[in-house]
């Protein structure tokens, strides 16, 4: 008990020192680094707000230099990985029964590791020692081979309670885990999901319906029930692979031909500009079938896929 309250005397003090509470407004100077390189989106499975972090375009020595060049430029970078994170706080419920913490996601894709030693180290041990028990899932994403290396770096600077949050996933899996947490629908498309930056603006996202095919296989989903004249729009996803697929309609009357609509290689993860949809004008009554091709790949993917009916208007 003791310990507890010695860290949460800590943490109150050092919000009040550094002004964390008051920065969520604040002007930084990062537009070109949110919804890149750390961004709130969306929720997991139970409710928890989804915390992205993704340190690829550091790759850019001119970039790093910008954000990470002298100290002061570093210190403005963390009060704005802060800026990011009091605004995921302010998202949770810290009630009985709601929820109080968020699942982190970092990217590990491209990461100059050894650049930013020095500016991994700060953002740990700055999270760790100042918002105790904020974070219930650290996910680790396109791990690379010398992630161990890594590890070792940072490990110190870390509690056993932190370690036992972390999952790691290696480049090939990230979707495949991310769906374990966190509905498609929810999931950013760069992996493997079919929700891009800026759709909450639009509501809730129409819910996408989950599904696995396993290496050899064949699967064909069908949209019954279509009556002339609607519209029909489709996204169709494969976290993080490819596939063939075919979309065809599917005439009820005996003397209708079926119609081939799309036939290509799909790629899952869809570029954030693009809106990945597929729509059809149906002239008379039958079925959509996407049939999914798996034949020439020994491995299982997850897959989802959502769909919209739309009645012509009058």
């Amino acid at each position: 008990m003791s310990e507890a309250f010695t860290m949460l005397e800590k943490c109150l003090a050092w919000t009040k020192n550094f002004g964390a509470e008051s920065i969520v407004d604040e002007e930084l100077g990062f537009k070109e680094l949110e919804g890149v390189v750390a961004y709130m989106h969306s929720y997991d499975k139970d409710g928890h707000p989804m915390y992205y972090n993704a340190y690829g375009v550091f790759k850019d020595r001119e970039m790093y230099e910008r954000i990470f060049g002298d100290d002061e430029k570093l210190k403005k970078f963390l009060k704005w990985r802060v800026q990011v994170l009091e605004r995921g706080i302010k998202l949770l419920h810290f009630k009985s029964g709601g929820v109080n913490s968020i699942i982190q996601v970092t990217d590990l894709n491209d990461m100059p590791k050894r650049e930013l030693r020095v500016a991994s180290n700060q953002i740990l041990s700055l999270f760790q020692d100042n918002y105790p028990e904020l974070v219930a899932r650290k996910v680790f994403i396109s791990v690379p081979w010398y992630f161990s290396m890594l590890y070792g770096i940072f490990s110190p600077f870390l509690t056993q309670r932190t370690k036992s949050k972390f999952v790691i996933v290696r480049e090939r899996n990230v979707a495949e885990t991310l769906y374990k947490y966190i509905r498609p629908e929810n999931i950013p498309v760069q992996y493997g999901g079919l929700s891009r930056l800026g759709d909450s603006q639009d509501g809730v996202p129409k819910p996408a319906s989950e599904f696995t095919i396993k290496g050899g296989e064949k699967v064909n989903l069908e949209i019954d029930g279509i009556e002339a004249s609607p519209t029909i729009t489709w996204e169709l996803v494969v976290g993080g692979w490819e596939l063939d697929y075919v979309a065809k309609f599917v005439p009820n009357a005996d003397k209708s031909y079926t119609i081939a609509i799309h036939k290509a290689k799909w790629m899952a993860a869809c570029l954030e500009k693009s809106r990945c949809l597929r729509s059809f004008a149906a002239k008379e009554a039958g079925r959509m079938v996407l049939a999914v091709d798996n034949t020439n790949s020994r491995r299982r993917k997850v897959a989802a896929y959502r769909y919209i009916v739309r009645q012509p208007t009058v």
